[in-house]
């Protein structure tokens, strides 16, 4: 401990090696940010003011709108004030919050995208019980327990990291404050860290990701008996959008956080959190969109109201 000091600021220092690249970064972040922040408040929009929309599939998804809006301003804010700043610093307090908020929306996006893939089962499996099983107090309960979930998960993460003693250095090697590169400056035992976010990766990651594949699996023999052709396109296309969804962000999340780390695979990991934490998120209202007919139907319709007050 006497070798210890009281950490106040952390410095963010990733992908900082390349400082030709730290405007272009900025530009690019900012508009990835910005298309974000219109798409995924434009179809937020779409699922609250048109009533056709107000069903447990749109509800869950204006849910993971507003997550991905909210995951994405907890970081990306901080990430384009590091490009285009000398001194990258972030207040202790700052680090723990940005942690707590960014962690737990990841958390609770892990068990939301599994219970989409359960109502797409329902929906599918069994058409004529739909209503009766999701009804809205269990699809409300289902979102609740979704966010009530993944930040008591981050919550202990933050708590158990934070209150660890760093070694003098507040060198933060990542483009945020994530976990795994907040813990390389810890100067104690981290077992109990290493433990639980092991528990936390198993429950949030594999768990979910099992559910998902078993009820495509069912969703897929249920598809393949329709007779008519447009109802299995019909179908298909209501999971498709939810399945690329699936494959981007756990393809991201399990390189992430499942893989062995080594010192090679640095740049390797802010790269996927910046892809992680930016593309993906920007990409699902534009996935959503272009691959459901509803969606797209609603968007034209707002949009020709919206001409139409103009033209009067």
């Amino acid at each position: 401990m006497g070798n210890d000091s009281a950490v106040t600021e952390f410095l963010l220092v990733g992908l900082s090696q390349y400082p030709q690249l730290q405007l272009l970064l900025f530009v690019i972040c900012l508009i990835m940010y910005t298309i974000i922040l219109l798409g995924n408040s434009l179809l937020l929009t779409i699922i609250v003011l048109d009533s056709h929309l107000h069903t447990p599939m749109y509800f869950f998804l204006g849910n993971l709108s507003f997550l991905d809006i909210c995951y994405t301003s907890s970081t990306i804010p901080t990430m384009l004030a590091m490009f285009v700043s000398q001194k990258k610093p972030i207040s202790f307090v700052g680090c723990a919050l940005q942690m707590v908020i960014s962690l737990g929306l990841g958390c609770t996006e892990c068990v939301l995208l599994a219970v989409m893939a359960y109502d797409r089962y329902v929906a599918i499996c069994n058409p004529l019980r739909y209503p009766v099983i999701m009804n809205r107090v269990l699809y409300m309960h289902m979102a609740a327990w979704s966010w009530i979930t993944g930040y008591l998960i981050a919550l202990v993460q933050t708590v158990l990291t934070m209150v660890l003693p760093f070694c003098g250095s507040n060198v933060v090697d990542h483009i945020t404050c994530e976990i795994l590169a907040l813990l390389k400056l810890v100067c104690s035992d981290i077992s109990v860290n290493v433990l639980f976010m092991t528990v936390a990766g198993f429950a949030l990651l594999l768990v979910p990701l099992l559910l998902i594949f078993i009820s495509y699996v069912y969703i897929l023999s249920s598809i393949l008996r329709i007779n008519s052709v447009d109802g299995r396109k019909k179908a298909f296309s209501t999971c498709s959008a939810h399945l690329t969804v699936v494959i981007l962000f756990y393809g991201s999340a399990l390189f992430m956080y499942m893989k062995p780390k080594s010192k090679d695979t640095k740049v390797s990991d802010e790269i996927v959190s910046l892809f992680y934490g930016a593309v993906t998120p920007m990409l699902n209202p534009i996935i959503y969109s272009l691959r459901n007919k509803e969606v797209k139907e609603t968007v034209k319709k707002v949009l020709n109201r919206h001409l139409l007050r103009l033209k009067v």
